[in-house]
């Protein structure tokens, strides 16, 4: 059944795009902080959110070829038209890292030359040592490389998924089986990677071995979470009926489950931190408890109480209402999270939530919708001619 992105739909993402503007416009000439911080840190973790979505896609579709996971071909389009949004986001990204590289904003206090001149007042030792990874050149190689192994994949995938359509057979298939390992292989190296360029170097002189991972955890779990509803948006319009409750079942395990793998990578580097009590590594956490302490373990407590309550039982998984409420839920939580991981090391006791962060949010929504349903409109919401379509048809659990 094809998809169609009705005029109606269209309009609703257009003015949400529009409401996002307005909001960073409001942001950029009210913003009173240093070099406009305010206004670049929103910009920010929003766009990171986002690519953190469609990169969590990605690592998802190619993790089931990798495993040969029969259950998930019904939802492979819905992946497939998330992943669309890697371009736009990663686009919004370069502009945050422009600008920085430019001296617009002081996101990255490494970027600035004087903290590498011994003499300069700016200078500081804890980050002179580390400049043979944190140079301008090299940030730059790695972020190309990392965006550029992540679309070419995306590419790769995408052509191959439309050309199995016409021709079938399973030549196809096992090219991209093959190629899932090489994938995998680079995604668990640049997953970490990336999260320290991008967002651990905020806070130049802290550091966090277990860092990548919690990153990663959230990537997943966003991705996961954001398939879920768009999955019941399209059942409740009447696409995709084959999709039936054992597939939403095993959607909701992976909610529940990386739920309770991002919480224990949350608590894990929070308690060892805390209790060692080691000033180079506690300092990330006295800021956020001193000055964010209310929304600091609020959002451990939705992205953890909540889903373990309510998605606990089988019958809770295979509930639609309950899925879409703890989808919003779950997604609202980890966008806090993105917040709380930029927003305190930039602008320390002086950027708290506020109205123009939601307004954004909004903004980046509704390019999410434009990109993703257009995506969708492209391509039949089933794979025609997928190996594994009759076996994903009749999954039963």
């Amino acid at each position: 059944m094809e998809f169609t992105f009705s005029s109606k739909a269209k309009s609703f993402s257009l003015i949400l795009i529009a409401i996002g503007i307005v909001s960073l416009a409001i942001n950029y000439f009210t913003d009173h902080s240093d070099h406009h911080n305010m206004f670049w840190a929103n910009l920010l973790f929003n766009s990171f959110f986002f690519f953190s979505i469609a990169v969590g896609a990605l690592f998802f579709m190619v993790l089931s070829y990798a495993t040969e996971a029969a259950w998930t071909v019904l939802i492979k389009r819905v992946l497939e038209a998330i992943i669309q949004f890697l371009l736009p986001s990663s686009i919004i990204l370069f502009i945050v890292f422009l600008a920085g590289t430019f001296g617009l904003h002081h996101i990255y206090h490494w970027m600035d030359p004087e903290v590498f001149i011994k003499g300069s007042p700016a200078y500081d030792e804890i980050i002179a040592n580390k400049e043979a990874y944190l140079n301008i050149p090299f940030f730059w190689v790695r972020s190309i490389v990392y965006v550029g192994v992540f679309y070419i994949f995306a590419r790769l995938y995408r052509k191959r998924s439309l050309k199995e359509d016409a021709e079938g057979g399973t030549k196809i298939h096992i090219k991209n089986y093959k190629q899932s390992a090489i994938f995998l292989i680079l995604f668990a190296v640049f997953s970490s990677t990336l999260s320290w360029d991008w967002i651990m170097s905020i806070d130049t002189h802290w550091y966090s071995t277990l860092f990548g991972w919690y990153v990663f955890s959230g990537m997943w779990l966003s991705a996961i979470t954001t398939t879920m509803l768009i999955i019941l948006y399209l059942k409740s319009k009447g696409y995709m009926p084959e999709v039936n409750k054992s597939h939403l079942q095993d959607l909701g395990k992976w909610m529940f489950a990386l739920s309770f793998l991002w919480s224990y990578l949350w608590f894990s580097q929070f308690m060892l931190i805390w209790y060692a009590d080691i000033p180079e590594e506690v300092t990330y956490f006295v800021n956020r408890i001193e000055n964010y302490q209310f929304l600091f373990f609020f959002t451990f407590a939705i992205n953890f109480v909540t889903p373990m309550l309510i998605l606990m039982s089988r019958d809770s998984k295979r509930n639609k209402k309950y899925l879409a409420v703890m989808s919003f839920v779950i997604l609202f939580g980890h966008w806090l999270d993105a917040y709380l991981l930029v927003n305190p090391g930039v602008l320390y006791d002086h950027g708290h939530l506020s109205w123009v962060h939601f307004g954004t949010l909004l903004g980046f929504v509704g390019l999410f919708i434009f990109v993703v349903f257009r995506a969708l409109a492209k391509a039949p919401l089933v794979p025609v001619h997928h190996p594994y379509k009759d076996e994903s048809i009749h999954h039963q659990i």
